[in-house]
């Protein structure tokens, strides 16, 4: 942490005042920034999509729960993954708070996996969240939006994903998608983020920000440098490159453990 000059209160009110005036600009071009992506042109669906939900099969459509605007988590939980990535989970973890307030503005929020159902709803049991969840296993979703790649894909060695093309990370990546249904049925899709688009979503950032010691990362966005499944912090191991956790080895320490990222 870098060292910091100790000053009078009126010394550090003028300091404090000079990054004020910085972040009312920041406040004005974020809200600038939000009716752009409002204004935004959209795409019609016309594919079908059926998940594999809690009520048996649901359509896109259904999804919505008599709301006409939806968000979707795309989710990293593979079909043969054990549990869902970590990052993921951090970002799900402040979800709860929100989800009473979205419903009672024409939202719903749903998270969608190719994990199948029961390992869904195993994991959501396990990390107390009440969100809905379901399983796009058996549709093409998460291939249309660019969140999962066919072996086909994966061989090439680069994928599509954030709007370019990447080198191969993983078979699952992180996003969210944003869809609107008109009162005529129609749906259409209106925004999607991906990769450090989330960060907004990442309450827990936000509070760190105003600390002396901030995210305290080696590289901002790398949340393999310390999060981890909330019910996971002090059993050591660490978080790979795909964004699953390792269990630490037999003797190994949590701080030893902490080290390997």
């Amino acid at each position: 942490m870098q060292q910091h000059q100790i000053v009078s209160r009126d010394e550090w009110v003028a300091a404090r005042r000079q990054l004020l005036i910085k972040e009312k600009e920041l406040t004005r071009l974020r809200d600038q920034l939000s009716a752009e992506r409002r204004a935004l042109p959209w795409v019609k669906v016309e594919k079908p999509y059926v998940f594999d939900g809690p009520r048996g099969r649901e359509t896109l459509a259904d999804l919505f729960d008599g709301r006409s605007q939806l968000i979707v988590k795309h989710f990293m939980f593979g079909p043969d993954w054990p549990e869902g990535c970590v990052g993921c989970s951090f970002e799900c973890d402040h979800v709860g708070g929100a989800l009473p307030h979205l419903e009672h503005h024409d939202v719903t929020y749903v998270a969608v996996s190719r994990a199948p159902l029961p390992r869904i709803e195993d994991y959501k049991r396990r990390m107390g969240w009440r969100f809905k969840w379901v399983s796009s296993f058996a549709n093409d979703f998460n291939y249309d939006f660019h969140v999962s790649f066919t072996p086909e894909q994966i061989a090439q060695g680069e994928v599509y994903y954030n709007y370019e093309m990447h080198p191969f990370q993983s078979d699952e990546m992180s996003g969210r998608s944003v869809f609107y249904r008109d009162a005529a049925g129609d749906i259409f899709h209106t925004y999607s983020s991906h990769a450090r688009g989330g960060e907004m979503f990442l309450g827990t950032y936000h509070y760190l920000d105003i600390t002396p010691k901030g995210r305290d990362e080696t590289v901002n966005g790398n949340l393999t440098d310390w999060v981890r499944h909330h019910d996971r912090y002090g059993d050591g191991g660490f978080v790979d490159s795909t964004g699953r956790y390792v269990a630490a080895e037999v003797g190994e320490s949590c701080c030893d453990s902490d080290t390997k990222n």
